[in-house]
């Protein structure tokens, strides 16, 4: 019966994709997927070149898929003023596997002094929506007794069109002063068609409002220098549609150690889930900037779905930084980089 009612509930979520305003996904450790997050965010670390990969893995105690990946790479390239970068984001959502592949570039433009840095970001790419049919379930083949039966054929008129494409661009603003950042960004600013049947079904757009402020508990500790231990309380909010999260919490971060505590709301302010994470910055070579980050964290579900029906929802993360060899960029921009927060 366990195993049953998880996979109409998965199901469920699927047909609910199809036929109601869509959803984006959300990352827990949103500051490791820093392109999904605001676009402005583009060439905003010490470096010259940064790559992150993160992928989640949703309700793992569901039968039906729903898993997240994110792959980008970037460039602080001073001749634009800014950065340039290009991501990839995959979702696998239900027993109808209804897929999202989108490609999307993006370009910052920043413009500060010693004490602040604020950077105007834009973004542009495709996304294309799929979706099995052949997948579903539908009620002339489940039996009142035995259940489904998938040997039977449903005689439900099914949508001729499988597959969909469309532009969805996107743009986002952010500003770190000293030791506060806040940035907001939009997403899906066309409100793109994705229906299948015809009938119009469009994306809403997603507003994406951050804060983060960096509190030093080194009393040595000078300003610009990335040395010691800090506390770095955030929040993040969430607006599409009618839909609307908000995660708030704190890091606790000691030169290469991060670990995070957070709490996550949904619908109107219904709790949704608390979530654990961990961050190791590993430093390789220190004069070129070099640093690999491993990340980890789990969202123990505390809506009705409940941890028990869901199982949480894990995180992993993969991120690299370095400097070109000879750049003449090397720690120009004094901590103030949005990286340097988390």
């Amino acid at each position: 019966m366990r195993l049953l009612s998880g996979y109409f509930i998965a199901l469920l979520l699927s047909a609910g994709s199809i036929t109601a305003a869509a959803q984006d996904h959300i990352y827990s450790q949103f500051f490791n997927a820093p392109l999904y997050l605001n676009p402005s965010l583009t060439g905003q670390f010490e470096g010259d070149i940064r790559m992150n990969m993160i992928y989640r893995n949703q309700w793992t105690a569901l039968s039906g898929n729903l898993s997240y990946i994110n792959a980008s790479v970037d460039l602080n390239v001073p001749r634009f003023a800014g950065g340039v970068g290009l991501q990839f984001n995959r979702s696998s959502e239900g027993t109808a596997f209804l897929v999202k592949n989108n490609m999307a570039a993006s370009y910052s433009y920043s413009v500060g002094s010693d004490d602040f840095v604020l950077s105007f970001g834009v973004q542009a790419g495709f996304t294309n929506r799929q979706i099995n049919w052949g997948k579903l379930v539908f009620s002339d083949q489940i039996d009142s007794q035995l259940g489904y039966n998938p040997g039977t054929i449903s005689n439900a008129q099914l949508p001729s069109q499988s597959n969909k494409f469309y532009f969805d661009p996107a743009a986002g603003i952010n500003l770190v002063y000293r030791n506060f950042m806040a940035g907001i960004a939009g997403h899906h600013l066309n409100e793109p068609d994705e229906s299948f049947s015809g009938a119009q079904a469009k994306l809403p757009m997603r507003i994406t409002g951050n804060a983060s402020y960096r509190l030093a508990l080194t009393r040595s500790y000078v300003y610009g220098q990335d040395e010691g231990s800090f506390l770095i309380p955030s929040v993040v909010y969430y607006k599409q549609g009618g839909s609307s999260s908000m995660s708030a919490g704190m890091q606790y971060k000691y030169k290469g150690l991060n670990a995070g505590l957070w709490y996550r709301t949904a619908g109107e302010g219904g709790p949704d889930a608390i979530v654990v994470s961990v961050i190791f910055d590993i430093f390789s070579d220190r004069r070129n900037g070099e640093k690999l980050r491993l990340g980890l964290s789990h969202d123990a579900t505390t809506s009705k779905l409940n941890y028990t029906n869901t199982n949480g929802t894990t995180e992993a993360s993969v991120g690299y930084e370095k400097y070109f060899p000879n750049s003449e960029n090397y720690n120009k921009f004094n901590g103030l980089r949005c990286y340097d927060f988390y």
